[in-house]
């Protein structure tokens, strides 16, 4: 076996460097992003370094080689759950499918997951489309069906990660394509001009609106408020003294469905953190936000899966009423592709 590394601009170009060079039977091991070389590199710039394997007669004598070829397959069969062992057609077809899934920032593991469930016929040369339907399928689990408001509608998670931003676009939304006036709640009194932020949006929607600076007045403003009512809350812990008492008046109501909003270009181990802390909130459901600011969806998938929580919204950038989404399989799938939502808005 020979082994080489490709290093090229897109992965679409390092797989057609492998295959001009090695040949169509080439086995993809892996794939991921690294710095780009040179002047390139040091202004930012990525690129996707992709490591292949072929048959070599010339070089197969060195044993130390190829044992080392034979490893490596195994490792990335292990890591993604393919069999291991002499690769088959099959084989190469489902690794290269996982490599073009990783090269996108998802996990192994899912990777591995949306591999194997594409119907075999259609591994060998998957076409994007055929993929995100594959990957549509396995992300329905993660995805809200339901398109009804709870009656209280609370956002919670840690500042900056738009929650104001969130509940206008809601608003907007209902407002442009249905008419409805849904009530604003305003319950972050730490951040400076966040409550006459939102504020403005419900003037210009006229929208009804109020402040809940206090446990007491949070609870004036639930019992005075028109429903559908979205609740914005501080980027505190529910830990704290204040916030722990807020979270519960609204453990005790009916009718309360809360999101944990989180920003996508969060990292994993702080997207787990981000988690636990707010816990105590009882969110049932996620938004992601900044997807303009991240690579794709993929990279947080380890997380939403171990969480278990359906995504409710994905926030594609600072327009308001545009830039939100209901998290339909579809637009989840599109978004873990890395095709920016294109594709389910066609």
């Amino acid at each position: 076996m020979h082994l080489k590394r490709y290093r090229r601009k897109t992965l679409q170009e390092a797989l057609r460097a492998v295959r001009d060079e090695l040949g169509p039977d080439a086995l993809v091991l892996s794939s991921r992003e690294v710095m780009a070389l040179g002047v390139r590199g040091w202004i930012g710039h990525r690129e996707v370094e992709v490591t292949a394997a072929a048959e070599r007669p010339e070089v197969s004598a060195n044993r130390h080689a190829s044992a080392q070829v034979e490893a490596s397959w195994a490792e990335a069969g292990r890591a993604r759950g393919f069999r291991t062992g002499t690769p088959s057609e099959d084989d190469r077809s489902t690794a290269e499918i996982a490599a073009r899934l990783r090269a996108t920032g998802l996990d192994a593991e899912t990777a591995a997951a949306v591999a194997e469930a594409h119907p075999a016929a259609r591994r060998r040369g998957a076409t994007p489309s055929s993929l995100r339907q594959t990957i549509a399928d396995q992300m329905a689990a993660l995805a809200a069906s339901d398109s009804t408001y709870a009656s209280v509608e609370v956002f919670v998670g840690p500042p900056g990660v738009g929650k104001t931003t969130t509940i206008a676009k809601i608003a907007a939304q209902e407002r442009a394509r249905r008419g409805k006036r849904l009530s604003l709640v305003a319950a972050d009194a730490f951040r400076v001009g966040a409550i006459e932020q939102l504020r403005l949006y419900a003037d210009i929607l006229g929208t009804p609106f109020s402040t809940a600076r206090t446990p007491d007045e949070l609870e004036a403003a639930l019992d005075a408020g028109r429903r559908p009512l979205l609740l914005d809350t501080a980027g505190r812990s529910p830990a704290d003294d204040v916030a722990r008492d807020m979270f519960r008046i609204l453990a005790d109501r009916p009718g309360v469905r809360t999101h944990l909003v989180l920003a996508a270009n969060t990292p994993r181990d702080l997207a787990r953190r981000v988690f636990d802390r707010f816990e105590d909130a009882r969110p049932s459901r996620v938004v992601i936000t900044k997807l303009d600011e991240a690579e794709s969806l993929g990279t947080l998938m380890p997380v939403l899966r171990e969480r278990s929580l359906p995504i409710s919204y994905v926030g594609t950038g600072q327009n308001v009423p545009g830039d939100l989404e209901r998290a339909t399989p579809a637009v989840l799938a599109s978004w873990v592709a890395g095709d920016g939502g294109a594709e389910a808005r066609a």
